[in-house]
Order: structure tokens, then sequence, then C-alpha cells
């Protein structure tokens, strides 16, 4: 990926800050007796398992909640959408919180400590009796998520020698991508036994990771910054949070209500708060300075439109063909299945070539257009009729569009700023794009709220596609205004 020159990337600042600071590379970690050494793959190898976890969880939710609404007394989809929408509120108010707070230890015992909690609270989820409680065991395996992300961009960091880091973001983002598009898929086969097990299968996942962490990650020492505004973290959960439960609820109540109007302002009054802390404060909870970068700004700009896509493009796929169409949890997995496995073969195969030769902003227009060309599809052919190969070519469209889009964006982010930003940097797009998978999720549930017919459903849900193309759409713009179209040197891998 190419790299801004140092005039434009983000300036120090005369405040304490953890996003400046000297880099920590190889050659400065240290390992305590005979543990053995681990190469850069290895590295990448070892913090993509937790990757695996964070986001496979993140929709592998989406085909058991059929199966957990029965469970449950057939609890009503505006209130299982929160088994799925705490998780990434939770997921991208604690992703910038929890990685600064980590930069302060070791980086390979805070990522291990994330992938604990992540399997404790995953155990625990299993054991849910209501949706209530499921919810609250989900907002603990955020936290473990949240720890782990971020922390794993900081091994990568130490581990890769400048020249291999954009490389080895786009391999880290692409099983990222990957393993949140397969959740369905594993999800379905899981359901089969029970919603319980999607959930459980996390357990023998996570107790592996921790082993071969344990034994061969290097130890990354912390670094003397600044804790983290807990008063922050606490206004931007709270105003995304406010901000969705009016989305959701705004068909239940009316927008006249009393409600829903005092939830969007406590959303935004939360949020304008928060960016007030941002830029006033000597310890900003994330530093201005990063979105003096031009094309971490452009790429911010896009990820939010095309995750919103992508989380309501994944959750409706799901709804769709189990109360639409009727289908197992199996079968509507099957279905989705193409789109995913597409990701890290477009991502990995074609993405670094066609940059090389067209630049990066060529490369993530390509993935906007296949993505609302697979949303559009949807939205034009599909009925009241089962046909799974109109869901499988749709879904092979948005699958090319997210294996060139996602690891992209996820490379420019962080090829763009100094490596002494890169942590924090991600730890923002990241936050960026689990907030943005909510809200997608909320718009999308509002959208289609509760059709009454087989032909109010289908009406219902090509509106909520037409709506998602368009908010992908957005995303062209900060690529032509903010993305240079410079082609990176030919020998970039």
């Amino acid at each position: 990926m190419d790299q801004l020159p140092d005039a434009d990337r983000p300036p120090s600042a005369d405040r304490p800050t953890s996003s400046i600071r000297p880099e920590v590379t190889a050659a400065s970690m240290t390992r305590e007796g005979e543990r053995p050494s681990a190469t850069p793959n290895q590295v990448l190898a070892i913090v993509c398992i937790g990757i695996v976890l964070a986001n496979l969880d993140l929709f592998i939710v989406n085909v058991g909640l059929p199966a957990i609404a029965t469970d449950f007394n057939n609890a009503k989809l505006e209130d299982l959408s929160w088994i799925l929408n705490g998780y990434a509120i939770a997921y991208a108010a604690l992703l910038v919180f929890f990685g600064r707070l980590a930069e302060r230890y070791r980086r390979d015992r805070s990522f291990l400590l994330g992938i604990a909690l992540f399997t404790a609270a995953s155990a625990a989820c299993s054991a849910a009796t209501g949706v209530a409680m499921l919810v609250a065991f989900r907002l603990l395996q955020a936290a473990g998520a949240a720890l782990m992300t971020p922390t794993s961009i900081g091994l990568l960091l130490a581990s890769f020698p400048p020249e291999r880091r954009g490389s080895a973001v786009r391999t880290w983002a692409a099983i990222g991508g990957l393993a949140a598009a397969l959740g369905p898929v594993v999800g379905g086969v899981l359901v089969m036994a029970s919603w319980r097990w999607i959930f459980l299968v996390n357990l023998p996942i996570g107790l592996f990771a921790l082993l071969i962490g344990w034994w061969k990650l290097p130890q990354v020492p912390g670094h003397d910054v600044p804790r983290p505004n807990a008063w922050a973290a606490l206004l931007v959960t709270a105003g995304v949070g406010g901000l969705i439960f009016a989305i959701v609820k705004v068909n239940d109540w009316g927008w006249n209500s009393p409600g829903i109007g005092l939830s969007f302002a406590a959303s935004i009054a939360c949020l304008v708060l928060f960016v007030r802390q941002c830029l006033g404060s000597r310890n900003p909870f994330i530093e201005p300075a990063l979105f003096k970068v031009r094309q971490f700004t452009g790429a911010a700009l896009v990820m939010g439109p095309y995750s919103i896509a992508f989380g309501a493009m994944l959750f409706s796929a799901a709804v769709w063909e189990q109360t639409a169409w009727g289908w197992s949890a199996l079968k509507t997995g099957l279905a989705i299945a193409p789109g995913p496995l597409l990701v890290p073969i477009t991502s990995l195969l074609l993405a670094g070539r066609l940059i090389a030769r067209f630049g990066v902003a060529t490369v993530i227009t390509a993935g906007i257009a296949f993505f609302v060309a697979g949303l559009v599809f949807w939205a034009t052919f599909i009925g009241p009729q089962p046909n799974a190969a109109l869901v499988v070519l749709g879904m092979v469209l948005t699958g090319i569009g997210v294996g060139l889009a996602f690891p992209t964006l996820m490379g420019v982010s962080a090829s763009s700023l100094p490596p002494s930003s890169f942590a924090t940097g991600s730890g923002v797009i990241n936050m960026i794009r689990q907030a943005a998978i909510a809200v997608g999720v909320a718009i999308f549930v509002a959208v289609v709220a509760s059709p009454t017919s087989p032909a109010a459903r289908v009406s219902a849900f090509h509106r909520g596609w037409w709506v998602m193309a368009a908010i992908t759409a957005v995303g062209l713009i900060p690529t032509f205004c903010l993305i240079r179209p410079i082609r990176p040197p030919r020998n970039v891998a």
C-alpha cells in the first residue's frame, strides 16, 4: 500500500497522547526463559485465531435468531435485534478504550486476556434463559473481542517489517471479513443441534488460542501513555445506543412519540459531548490529528456507509430465507456460503494485483459497485417463491464487493498513518465499522417493520435493499474526493 509523505501525517501535539509514540518493533521485544520465538507469519496466524472468534460471533447468531425466538417464548424481532446490536455497540465503543488501555501493558498478555474473557462469556451465553440474559452475556463477549482486536494489530505491527505491514493487514482483514461473513454458514450447521452450540463452538477455539498464544507469542512491552477517558467511552456508547434504540422503536412508538424524540435528543447530546471531549481534552479519546490525514479520513468515511449496508445485508438474507421462504438454518447458511467464500479469494489473489495496477481508489470503487449490484439484484428479482439461484448470485456479487472493498479500506487506513499511530488508527476504523453495522441492522429492522402479508413482506424487503444500495453508493464520494488515486510501487505485496 502507498505510504503518505511525512508532511501528510498527523503532527505531534503538545498534549499527552497515545497516538504519537516511539515505534515498537520485533527488535525491541523481550522474552522470558526459554519460550520459543515466533516468526512474523506465526504471529499472524495466532492473532487471526482471535480475530476469527471476534468476527465469526458477530454474525453467527443471525441464522439462530428464529430458534432463539422460539425458545424464548416467541420474542419479537425488535427485541432479538439487540442480541446483535448490543454486541456491535459494545464492541465499537470499547475498541478504542481497551486498545488505549492495553497499550500500557504487554500486548501479548492483553490479547490473551481478551480471548479468555470472550471464551468465558461464550460459555455463559450458551446457558442463557432469556433475551435479557443473553444480551448481557453478549456484552461481555464484546468486551473480550474489543480487547483482542487492537492488541492483535499491535502484535502484527511489532512482528512485521514496515514493507510487509500492508500485506499483513490485508491478510488480517480478509480473514476477519471471511469469519464475519461465514458466521451464518457455521451457525446454520450448529443450529441443527441447538442454537446454544453457536456459542459453545467458541470454547475449543478459544482454549487452543490461549495455549498456542501463551507458548509462542512474542512479549511486546507496553508504553507509558495516559489512561483513556472512561467518560468519553460512556458518552459514545450512550450516543450510539440511543440512536439505535430510537431507530428500532420508531415503528412501535411513532415519530411523534415523546420517547422517540427524547432518545434522538439524548443520542445527539451524548455524541456532541463526545466530539467536544476529543477536540478539547489534553487526553482525547480519539486523537483529532488522525483525521488530518487525507486518506485515513477518506477510508473512515467510506467504511461507515459500507458497513451499514454490510450488516443489513447479512441480517436480511438470513431473516428472509427463514421467515419468508421457510428454509432451515442449514439451507440458509449454505445459500449464503458462496459470498463469504469469495472474500479471501478476491482479497488475497485479486485485490493486491489490482491495487498495484490501478490504485486503491479504483479498487474500492469496484468493490462498492459489486456490492451495490448484489443488493439491487435482490431488490429487483427476489420474490415470494423460493429460488436458491437468486440468493447465490446476489451473494456472489456482494462477496466480490466485500473482498475488494473491506481489506483495501483497512490497508489504506493503516498505511496512511505513521507506525506510531497504527494501532490507535485501526481501532478508530474498527469502531466506525462496528457502530455502522449496528446502525445498519437497526435501519433495516425499521424499514421492514412487521409486514402483515406475503406481498407486503416482499415489498418491505425490496425497499430495505434499495435503501442499503443507496447508502453504500454514498461511499463513492469520499473515495473520489479523499482517497488519492496514487498507484503503489510495483514490488508491494
